[in-house]
């Protein structure tokens, strides 16, 4: 494993044109008018029950990797709590809730908004200087940051330089990231908020996701994802925002949800079945489409309900103000699910 800082001259892959498998693609008037590749892979608590593409190319989970990180500051410390483990754990929308939480975590541990190494940001996210009226509370990962700082502060560790990959507790992060993966991160890159990130397989993210779903509510489970999975699902709104895809996913289906920056999407059930997907492009249109689709194959969540949400979030072809196609699932993905609903029948 190494650190690295861009530029490189010999970057790692990650997933490729060649190891991508179109996921879905949009119909327009009979044609077939774009078609969204990547790699997704479903996960059971016995191992993995299906893929598409290449799962074990090394990939940044993004801010799908955030429950893992709150799960290492609360072991080191963090005097967090519910609806502030969720927000550290989610990407927040800077709703008046969602910033007082974040305040709450630094107030415990005599910090203020000062002690933030993320970007600062408008209430919409978007980067804006200090001087502009922007902060980095406002920033969609304040929150991690926030609980990385009150870790900090009750180790006795420095806190200004808590984004250091050599700190303690960015190490402790690379451990927990190797213990829950099962395997050592290819890479440890940085992030868009500035903390360091480690690179892991879709197969192990998958890994991941099934363990923190399984954990949630199961006092037999790893106590530090047991938390973490539990604050998720009965704080939803401290995750991703009201009406964001992240929280109704939980609200309506009671499904733990978290999307990455770069089309990443991770779905857990409390069963233990996961689906986590990597677009090739980025885009993230079609995502909920095939995720919850493939949940559905495994048996994991209830049909009606789950394509209620994935309508939801996929948007509409339109020509007008009429209907003029629509999103649809690959011949590679119909096989996936077709393979998933035979394992899964009685």
């Amino acid at each position: 494993m190494t650190t690295q800082h861009f530029p490189t001259d010999a970057p790692l892959p990650g997933l490729t044109t060649d190891g991508a498998v179109e996921l879905a693609h949009l119909q327009r008037s009979g044609l077939v008018e774009s078609r969204h590749l990547g790699a997704a892979v479903v996960t059971g608590p016995d191992g993995i029950l299906a893929t598409l593409g290449d799962v074990q190319a090394p990939m940044f989970p993004r801010s799908a990797l955030k429950p893992f990180q709150t799960a290492v500051s609360l072991s080191n410390g963090a005097p967090i709590q519910w609806d502030q483990i969720a927000v550290a754990s989610g990407s927040h929308q800077a709703t008046d809730a969602q910033l007082d939480s974040v305040r709450s975590i630094l107030a415990k541990v005599g910090l203020d908004e000062s002690a933030l190494s993320c970007p600062a940001a408008d209430r919409r996210g978007r980067p804006a200087s200090t001087d502009d009226g922007g902060s980095p509370l406002n920033y969609p990962c304040s929150g991690k940051h926030a609980a990385f700082l009150a870790a900090c502060a009750e180790s006795q560790w420095d806190t200004a330089t808590y984004l250091d990959p050599a700190h303690p507790l960015q190490q402790a992060v690379v451990a927990a990231v190797t213990e829950y993966a099962g395997e050592e991160p290819a890479v440890v890159g940085t992030d868009g908020c500035g903390a360091p990130l480690p690179a892991v397989s879709l197969a192990a993210l998958g890994r991941m996701y099934s363990a923190l779903g399984a954990a949630a509510y199961n006092i037999r489970a790893d106590f530090r994802l047991a938390t973490v999975a539990t604050a998720m699902l009965d704080y939803p709104e401290y995750v991703h925002a009201p009406d964001r895809a992240n929280t109704v996913v939980m609200e309506d289906l009671g499904v733990l949800a978290k999307f990455g920056a770069e089309g990443v999407l991770c779905l857990a059930t409390q069963s233990g079945i996961s689906v986590v997907l990597k677009s090739l492009d980025g885009s993230g249109r079609t995502n909920h489409l095939v995720c919850l689709e493939l949940l559905i194959a495994a048996g994991a969540v209830e049909a009606g309900a789950a394509r209620a949400v994935a309508e939801r979030f996929t948007p509409s072809v339109t020509g007008g103000a009429q209907s003029a196609g629509r999103f649809a699932l690959s011949t590679a993905t119909l096989q996936a699910i077709d393979d998933l609903a035979g394992k899964t029948a009685v």
